[in-house]
Formats: C-alpha cells, sequence, structure tokens
C-alpha cells in the first residue's frame, strides 16, 4: 500500500447542483446551482489525524474497496467493531473489517476467498486508522 498525506492548501470549489441526479427513472434537467463543494471538507473531518492509502489486493472488494482504489482514513476515529481499518500485522499494512467478539479481535476480510485473521494477545497489531471514505474510477 502506498500512502499520502492530504494537502490540505488545495481549494477546489467545485460546483454542486441542487437537483440529485436520478439513478432511475431520469427527471428534466434544473439548472439551478445550490454552491460548491470543497472536497477536502467533505472527506475530511480531522485534518490532522487523515491521511490516505492506495488499495492493492481485493480482500475487501464485496465492501466496495477495488484494487487501485483510494481510501482516506481517520486516525481521530476509534476502531470499533464492524469499521474498515487500516491495520499493521507483522509488519504489513492491509485493510479489513475489525471485529470483536467476546475477548477475542478478528480482522475479516470481505471477499470469500480470504480467511479471517484471528489476533493472538502475543501478536503485535496496529490499527493506524479507520477508513472514512473509497475514492474509485469508474
Amino acid at each position: 500500500m502506498l500512502v499520502y498525506e492530504p494537502d490540505l492548501r488545495t481549494r477546489w470549489r467545485i460546483p454542486l447542483y441542487l437537483q440529485p441526479v436520478s439513478a432511475g427513472f431520469p427527471s428534466p434537467a434544473d439548472d439551478y446551482l445550490e454552491g460548491r463543494v470543497d472536497l477536502n471538507r467533505y472527506l475530511i473531518k480531522h485534518p490532522a489525524a487523515t491521511f490516505f492509502v492506495r488499495v492493492t489486493g481485493d480482500s475487501m472488494i464485496a465492501a466496495g474497496i477495488h484494487p487501485g482504489d483510494l481510501l482516506v482514513v481517520d486516525r481521530a476515529i476509534p476502531p470499533t467493531s464492524g469499521r474498515i481499518v487500516i491495520a499493521v500485522i507483522h509488519g504489513e499494512l492491509t485493510v479489513k473489517r475489525i471485529r470483536y467478539q467476546g475477548d477475542r479481535l478478528y480482522l475479516v476480510p470481505e471477499n470469500p476467498k480470504y480467511s479471517m485473521i484471528s489476533i493472538d494477545p502475543d501478536m503485535e497489531l496496529h490499527v493506524w486508522g479507520v477508513v472514512t471514505n473509497v475514492i474509485h474510477p469508474l
């Protein structure tokens, strides 16, 4: 995985249309602009605690995370059960869903080709942060 820091100096004000786009039957176009969106403000809640990671592999495909995607990761959010996290296990970065079951901790993939990882007390695990957004091309 490649890790990036956000460049918060960039201020792209992109038009935001008031009329939502229909994914079903098309509705008439509405030329009304609601305003502009700064994607940094939309995607990054805690700038000092946020970084980006580029994904390799397909272990999280069912969660909508594909190879080549860019993940927005926030270190200020607690890694509670059910969240998708970036973790370091055995010195390697991985993206998995964290699951607490009783006194056990698991890193769970979202692809049936992969097995969940049971974290034993003697294993070294560091959670770098919680994934808040996925950016991928169509």
